[in-house]
């Protein structure tokens, strides 16, 4: 066994992977899901912010590049910083923290004066986002039941899509204001969400999983008695062999769930950004004159694209639904490249099949690094997931302006494509089955060999 083994049912109680979903659960849901969501909205900010910035300030395409990588780079910062943090000091307590950061960097983005201060604090940012992904998904894995587990995962995508689409729809409210100082304002706005998303998470508990792996089982069965209810326990036993450290991840039974995991995350959310931050100047390289409405397009059906992913994520195989999306997302980047530029029409429902498609399958960013490793590597493993992940978004947002520029439309999307590819041949390699398993069996690569 790589981590805790997985008891289904323990002769004193109830495992917690089998316990029915109570108010408690869904308030993790809620708190977990928030964070995502102003994720999402500051991410996704910034591309309207770019569109009126970068005429108002006459900034470069190489500053434009930098401005949108720079909170990529401090999510991959914060990923590998954190997550090896959260598995030694636990969940709870630095689940605050980042909206703190969140909170006080949104309002000092209204008193920048030089692109560099920008680039700093949208960096910065970034790191308390990459904490964000490491302890939501973590956190929440660890407490939902085994029945509910993809669904919940995969509504923390469906809040960061909504997250992105509000981004979109506030920044053309706040665009439409007077002056040079609207971007400000779309930039500073993250700081409203935040303060109710803090308010959500006073008093979380931390996850009994963890404090399980620790030896403190008292502790872990008062959490459980209280929030999930009596008669309840992990369910795990703890492995005190395993310690939370990169090393372990790369193990002979770990190194390919980890390349996987950071791999087709990376593969994901490259041609994601790099199309959504840059889709008025895409639009307009590719000669669609009416951009807004097939932003607007795009955007919704975003959101579409991950609600209608969460019921099909439960109803098809992990691998199966990862490789499929993959390929659609691909097919449709290529057609896209080939179009007429007078072919209105094609090129929006070439852009809602990518969006549709790629959308619906990032429900499982955030759900299926969780399961990949057990309790006692399982922030340090999605961390360097979100890391590695953020590598090649960090890559696609600085380069994409860049290609556009130098090469035309047509090579760059085309380029997005083979990254979808290469996603592709590395689920179909390396991608483990985890549906319907416990979380202890589901991060097991042997128990995941047997099923």
């Amino acid at each position: 066994m790589t981590g805790t083994e997985s008891v289904s049912t323990p002769p004193w109680g109830k495992a917690m992977d089998d316990s029915p979903m109570n108010p408690f659960l869904w308030r993790v849901t809620a708190f977990c899901a928030g964070g995502f969501l102003l994720d999402g909205y500051i991410l996704g900010i910034i591309g309207s912010a770019l569109a009126l910035m970068g005429p108002s300030l006459g900034l470069s395409a190489v500053t434009m590049g930098l401005i949108a990588a720079s909170s990529l780079i401090g999510i991959f910062v914060g990923g590998i910083a954190v997550g090896r943090l959260v598995d030694r000091m636990g969940r709870q307590k630095i689940f605050l923290i980042d909206l703190t950061v969140f909170l006080v960097a949104s309002l000092l983005q209204l008193l920048i004066s030089e692109p560099w201060q920008l680039i700093a604090l949208r960096f910065i940012m970034g790191v308390a986002i990459g904490a964000d992904f490491v302890i939501g998904m973590t956190l929440l894995a660890e407490f939902a039941p085994r029945r509910w587990r993809g669904v919940l995962l995969g509504s923390l995508n469906v809040i960061g899509v909504v997250g992105f689409a509000l981004a979109f729809v506030f920044g053309e409210i706040l665009g439409g204001l007077e002056g040079d100082d609207a971007w400000r304002w779309m930039l500073a706005s993250s700081a409203v969400p935040t303060v109710i998303v803090l308010l959500l998470r006073l008093g979380a508990p931390e996850s009994p999983r963890w404090l399980a792996s620790k030896g403190r089982a008292d502790e872990a069965q008062a959490v459980l008695d209280r929030f999930i209810g009596p008669g309840y326990v992990v369910g795990e036993v703890p492995n005190p062999n395993l310690r939370s450290s990169y090393r372990a991840l790369f193990t002979p039974n770990m190194w390919r769930r980890t390349i996987f995991a950071g791999g087709f995350w990376a593969c994901q959310v490259l041609p994601f950004f790099a199309v959504y931050m840059f889709l008025p100047q895409i639009l307009n390289s590719l000669g669609v004159e009416d951009g807004f409405t097939t932003q607007l397009y795009f955007n919704v059906f975003l959101v579409v694209g991950a609600a209608v992913g969460l019921p099909v994520m439960q109803w098809l195989p992990r691998r199966v639904f990862l490789s499929s999306t993959f390929a659609l997302s691909a097919m449709a980047l290529t057609v896209l490249a080939f179009l007429p530029p007078n072919a209105a029409l094609a090129i929006l429902i070439a852009f809602v099949v990518f969006a549709v498609c790629l959308s619906a399958a990032t429900n499982l960013l955030h759900c299926y690094p969780g399961e990949l490793f057990p309790t006692e590597l399982r922030a340090t493993g999605v961390g360097f997931a979100a890391a590695i992940s953020r590598i090649g978004a960090s890559l696609g947002a600085f380069l994409l302006p860049i290609t556009v520029d130098e090469y035309g439309t047509v090579p760059s999307v085309l380029g997005l494509a083979a990254v979808l590819i290469l996603g592709l041949i590395m689920t179909l390699a390396w991608a483990p089955e985890t549906r319907n398993l416990s979380l202890a069996d589901a991060s097991d690569p042997e128990a995941t060999v047997r099923k």
